[in-house]
């Protein structure tokens, strides 16, 4: 198997300072000399997605274990941030995530969604790919052997790569992904959608 390069911390430094060259900046004056170490820092959290090793430990608990099986819906909001991928420009907004938990399978620990949504986000991504991300690692987080019956999320991004360049438009992005009862059950989907816009 052929040994992968990777770019050393000097090298990425120069790659800064040489782009801070070709804007016409002058990366020596007082302002910009601890700007590269200062972006690669910055770079280090905000692309954690990429190391497995920050993942997020995902905590479950046995559905009835204190004595209540739970199979209504579970609903979580929050904001995310993320850069889009082809701009490595900001993109954020609003995450709605709701599941139906198996009867005889797992609960999520509500602060974990939170965590997954920071994790999956934390890389360049587009919206589309990470509500993919999302469910699919919440998911595997609850088992295969008693799945959740199903999982729901909508996030809505406003992207900086269309309203600070390009097109200088204010809007709303709006994707989506739903699994198993929600996308079979029209009425569950609906009491999902209602919950969002009563939230």
């Amino acid at each position: 198997m052929k040994e992968q390069n990777y770019t050393t911390k000097g090298q990425a430094e120069q790659a800064i300072r040489n782009l801070l060259h070709y804007i016409g900046e002058d990366p020596d004056r007082e302002g910009l000399r601890g700007t590269p170490d200062r972006i690669l820092r910055m770079f280090e959290e905000i692309f954690r997605g990429y190391d497995p090793k920050q993942a997020p430990k995902i905590t479950t608990f046995q559905n009835g274990a204190d004595g209540i099986v739970y199979d209504e819906m579970v609903f979580d909001k929050g904001d995310f941030y993320s850069l889009c991928e082809h701009h490595a420009r900001t993109f954020f907004g609003e995450y709605y995530f709701a599941y139906i938990p198996n009867p005889k399978g797992r609960i999520l620990g509500i602060s974990k969604i939170g965590r997954v949504v920071d994790y999956c986000s934390a890389k360049l991504q587009i919206q589309e790919r990470l509500v993919h991300d999302i469910v699919d690692m919440l998911t595997i987080a609850l088992g295969e052997e008693n799945p959740p019956l199903g999982m729901a999320l909508v996030m809505k991004g406003r992207h900086m790569c269309k309203e600070s360049r390009g097109a200088r438009k204010k809007g709303i992005m709006v994707s989506s992904y739903l699994t198993g009862i929600f996308k079979t059950d029209s009425a569950l989907r609906n009491e999902f959608l209602q919950m969002i816009e009563k939230s």
